[in-house]
């Protein structure tokens, strides 16, 4: 039963390297499809936070301490994450789009996929977590699970990859950081296995859940959405966008 759990929030945390596979089909720097990426990323970001991580964080604090409580501890946390990543983010500049010279630097494309991935792996290990407490308590909600995560993380990998790969023109570090992003997940499960089954409850995971909310939507509003819009395609980044939102829910319905 552990073995099982911990082999499906594995497969779960690595099909973000599927994500990742779509920079072999890009050749050169097309700022077209660098800006419909980012706004794509922004937009899974966005609704990862906000339907899946935070919705579930208010269901498991309100079922451990009561609507009123949960709701409001909720959204402390998701306050906590913004304030969080505000202060990681205070350390590494960035740089803007020079409207008036034009310059479309990539410089700040290394950071936007390295923050990304931060965020995204932050993201996975609670995830891991709860994945592996699911499968090891009912294989078959396990299964079901891990799948519905194993499709969430394909377009996380994207989000990760194709900044980094960008800014580098180097496939084998675009994969390297998804890597990094997608492991945390069975790190989470393992660190659950080892040391944490008999701490874990719903409000510790609620809490979790609402922090790193609130991590991936700075990352959103402050790194993705401007990077998406730096290139002048801002049409194509807002449909991008929105497509990334709404792409995501879709994933419940397998």
């Amino acid at each position: 039963m552990d073995l099982n759990a911990l082999i499906m929030s594995t497969a779960a945390g690595l099909s973000t390297m599927l994500g990742a596979l779509f920079v072999f089909f890009c050749k050169g720097k097309n700022e077209k499809i660098l800006c419909i990426s980012m706004g794509f990323a922004a937009g899974i970001m966005l609704s990862v936070s906000f339907i899946d991580l935070f919705q579930n964080a208010t269901i498991l604090l309100s079922s451990q301490l009561g609507d009123k409580l949960g709701i409001s501890l909720s959204v402390i946390f998701l306050g906590l994450g913004i304030f969080a990543a505000s202060l990681l983010d205070m350390f590494v500049p960035h740089q803007e789009y020079n409207d008036e010279t034009g310059e479309k630097t990539h410089n700040n494309l290394f950071k936007v996929g390295f923050v990304s991935m931060l965020a995204i792996a932050l993201h996975n290990f609670p995830e891991g977590i709860a994945t592996f407490m699911a499968a090891y308590q009912d294989t078959k909600m396990g299964i079901a699970i891990t799948f519905a995560i194993a499709l969430h993380n394909i377009p996380e990998g994207i989000s990760v990859a194709m900044p980094i790969y960008y800014s580098t023109q180097n496939k084998g570090k675009a994969l390297k950081y998804t890597f990094l992003s997608g492991i945390t997940e069975p790190l989470g499960a393992l660190l659950a296995f080892l040391i944490l089954k008999p701490f874990i409850n719903d409000a510790i995971l609620g809490g979790i859940f609402a922090l790193v909310a609130g991590i991936m939507v700075y990352v959103s509003v402050e790194e993705l959405l401007p990077s998406s819009r730096q290139y002048g395609y801002n049409n194509h980044a807002l449909i991008a966008t929105f497509v990334g939102i709404c792409i995501m829910p879709l994933t419940h319905i397998i």
